[in-house]
């Protein structure tokens, strides 16, 4: 069984045994973290079900594993002929959590 969740503006395919990388959460490691954003429930005994837009009783329970912040990116904007050169560095911090049951 899989399903396809939304968190941090993304959506992600998941199944249990998983680990997703998203958006950094106010949650400490070792805390169980609930995801009630559950677009699409599939690959069970009875077909996909399809929210319109969400479904309201499933939810996607996870452990989180890890914080950290992904590696620098680099953003340069150039304007040729024109002495225009700027570089600014951005890195986003994530929360690794492990997929631990689809409750549908």
């Amino acid at each position: 069984m899989y399903a396809i969740v939304r968190a941090g503006g993304r959506q992600y395919r998941v199944q249990q045994g998983d680990t997703i990388y998203i958006d950094s959460l106010s949650a400490a490691v070792g805390d169980t973290v609930r995801l009630g954003e559950v677009l699409l429930l599939a690959g069970g005994d009875g077909g996909a079900k399809v929210g319109n837009p969400l479904l309201s009783a499933a939810a996607v329970v996870g452990t989180v594993v890890e914080e950290g912040r992904d590696k620098k990116i680099r953003v340069f904007k150039y304007k040729k002929r024109k002495g225009y050169r700027r570089t600014r560095g951005h890195r986003s911090s994530y929360t690794a959590v492990r997929i631990d049951s689809i409750e549908s």
